[in-house]
């Protein structure tokens, strides 16, 4: 009865983890939409699964009742964050749209404190890896077999988006796929083929999707596994490794700095980011008619109707985030949520590095490796305080778990 108990559970953790990657069903309902197209369709059945997934998720941690008590006594940083989204509604400019929002990012929060509690790091990268790996094959067969949902056509090309609505979707999916992949590949003996297997399909699936920027994170990320366990050497060869270290970083910036299309220009862009960069500048404009607090969390893009509305008259287009995290941010939080969010985040990052200082497998590198993938993938994507999202429920959980 126990194993059966313990086979169910880790089934509802995978199912989970396969909803909040946001796989498969947006896609279908949609009917395969592009990314300019309008289409409305039925998400009940979307909202009910959450609902279930809350309801399990809490039910799972009263069980657990102690351990969720002390976890929940770890990061004082990250709730207040939490708390600030669901206040927000005092001042929101779209109070409805706040509670929805911050009710399913705090609901989906306590999946993150659920996985950090009932899990250790190498137990949840085995779960990420069963996500993945159903993520990576359905990813083929809709992309193959079901061409109209599993390909995007409406971006001068046919671009590979498998079971997500947007190419640069699955490219950041293949990007947390193919580092939980490399990790257990890199650590595991016994049948270490299939995460290796896992890993080189991963890397097809975002060359396929022609996501430029997350082909580069992806670089950076595997040259940061390795630089991280540097922080395990002796104190006499880590000290001046790190030193040179840094020191070809800053040239390497520099160069790079004076000779930026160089970079752009290797990751498929242009030198706007796609329009990112002529769209980040009245982002700012808007964060400064409201810099302290924010326009409430969700609050922003209300389209026509809303604040929004200037953004998409001057920039003659109707984006609906403004694909940079930190601005996102300071949209729904203002200076205050951004700044409650980095002294979180940086706590946590120095806590990664004093876990991986006392720890001796790859495994424990995966909370900086995370942690760092934010912060690379909120520079071009918005979905760094994002509700039902793996990449925020992962964050509260790696998180968590080098706070013990």
């Amino acid at each position: 009865m126990r194993k059966i108990l313990l086979f169910a559970e880790q089934g509802f953790t995978i199912v989970s983890l396969l909803m909040y990657s946001g796989a498969i069903f947006v896609v279908v309902l949609s009917g395969g939409a592009g990314q300019s197209d309008i289409v409305e369709y039925d998400s009940s059945l979307i909202r009910i699964i959450y609902s279930l997934i809350y309801a399990v998720t809490l039910v799972l941690l009263v069980l657990r009742w102690k351990k969720t008590l002390y976890f929940l006594s770890k990061d004082f940083w990250l709730y207040s964050l939490l708390l600030l989204t669901a206040v927000s509604i005092i001042w929101s400019f779209e109070p409805s749209t706040t509670l929805k929002n911050s009710f399913a990012l705090i609901n989906s929060s306590l999946f993150g404190l659920y996985f950090a509690s009932r899990y250790t790091l190498k137990q949840q990268l085995h779960l990420l890896a069963w996500n993945f790996g159903i993520i990576v094959i359905l990813s083929f067969i809709f992309a193959i077999a079901l061409p109209k949902y599993g390909i995007q056509n409406d971006l001068g090309g046919p671009k590979w988006r498998g079971v997500f609505t947007h190419k640069n979707g699955l490219g950041a999916k293949m990007v947390t796929s193919s580092m939980i992949f490399f990790i257990l590949g890199y650590q595991t003996q016994r049948r270490s083929w299939l995460f290796w297997c896992g890993f080189s399909l991963s890397i097809l699936l975002l060359l396929l999707s022609a996501s430029g920027s997350s082909l580069l994170n992806l670089l950076i990320i595997i040259l940061a596994f390795f630089a991280f366990q540097i922080w395990r050497w002796p104190y006499q060869f880590m000290v001046p490794t790190l030193i040179m270290m840094a020191a070809i970083s800053q040239s390497l910036y520099f160069w790079l700095s004076n000779n930026p299309d160089v970079l752009f220009s290797s990751i498929g862009k242009d030198a706007t980011l796609t329009g990112r960069t002529e769209l980040w500048p009245l982002v700012i404009d808007m964060i400064w008619k409201h810099p302290w607090v924010g326009y409430g969390y969700g609050g922003f893009w209300q389209g026509w109707n809303g604040e929004s509305a200037y953004i998409w008259l001057v920039a003659g287009w109707t984006p609906n985030h403004p694909h940079n995290g930190y601005l996102a941010l300071c949209l729904d939080l203002g200076l205050l949520g951004l700044g409650v969010f980095f002294v979180g985040f940086w706590r946590s990052y120095l806590k990664g590095f004093a876990w991986v200082r006392s720890s001796k497998t790859a495994f424990d590198i995966w909370p900086l490796i995370h942690m760092t993938f934010i912060g690379l993938s909120s520079l071009t994507e918005s979905n760094l305080l994002e509700s039902n999202s793996l990449t925020w429920i992962l964050y509260v959980a790696v998180s968590l778990s080098v706070k013990m």
